[in-house]
């Protein structure tokens, strides 16, 4: 059952919450449940010569940047707040091989949901949630947060963001080893996810419970000849899955 969007938000918050407070499966979990937005972000920049699965990994990254560096204390709605970063990540990853040629309707829909936010501020007093500004604009989360995006133009790392000359170098987020290993995490499970059974019995024995080979072999009626031979082609594909 999709689960509506107030509870959403709230399911955000909690999970940010235990995240900031050392659960670092939380991550994971708002990764999960925030997937159709980085999926949906990812298909706004589909025909640039990129496969679309590489996209929305590089958008996860934007995805888990943002959960790192959110500040609750703000009360900004973390789908607005993650948006620029998932977006940005692609840009980033697409500019590294070619000018981004943004269309004239994604920049009007900008301009359009930019005009929208400020009358919302004015109203409110507060920044609308993504959802709230889409709707607003007769468009989904999804095609706004990538209007917002074209709408934005490339900032360079040395401008200022504020009186005291603090500059956007100063105040991205550095690397963070828990976001590094939940990176891993999932890239590792989806390699798994991806082996014949066989392997994936193999190596949830052998890696999951600790089996010996020989253990591995009598479970599965098998030799340890055969498990060792078989071990060195799941190494290989899953090192080739990895680096690719």
């Amino acid at each position: 059952m999709e689960v509506k969007l107030a509870d959403r938000h709230a399911e955000n918050t909690r999970l940010l919450r235990e995240y900031k407070n050392g659960d670092e499966e939380a991550a994971e979990k708002l990764i999960r449940m925030n997937y159709g937005l980085v999926t949906g972000i990812a298909a706004g920049f589909r025909g640039r010569g990129v496969e679309q699965e590489d996209l929305v990994q590089i958008g996860s990254i934007g995805m888990l940047k943002a959960i790192r560096s959110f500040d609750l204390s703000l009360g900004t709605a973390f789908s607005t707040y993650a948006v620029p970063l998932i977006t940005g990540e692609i840009r980033k990853f697409l500019r590294d091989d070619g000018i981004i040629k943004v269309s004239r309707t994604k920049k009007r829909d900008g301009a359009r949901l930019l005009k929208e936010r400020e009358r919302f501020v004015g109203e409110n007093m507060r920044e609308p949630r993504l959802d709230e500004l889409a709707a607003a604009c007769g468009m989904t989360p999804e095609d706004a947060a990538v209007a917002l995006e074209a709408a934005s133009p490339v900032r360079s790392l040395s401008e200022p963001v504020s009186d005291d000359e603090l500059t956007l170098e100063n105040v991205i987020p550095q690397r963070d080893d828990r976001l590094e290993r939940t990176v891993d995490r999932i890239a590792l499970r989806e390699a798994i996810g991806k082996l014949p059974p066989l392997w994936r019995k193999i190596v949830f024995l052998r890696y999951f419970k600790d089996y010996s080979q020989q253990q591995t072999a009598d479970a599965l009626g098998l030799s340890q000849v055969k498990i060792s031979r078989e071990e060195k082609k799941i190494f290989s594909k899953m090192r080739e899955d990895l680096i690719s």
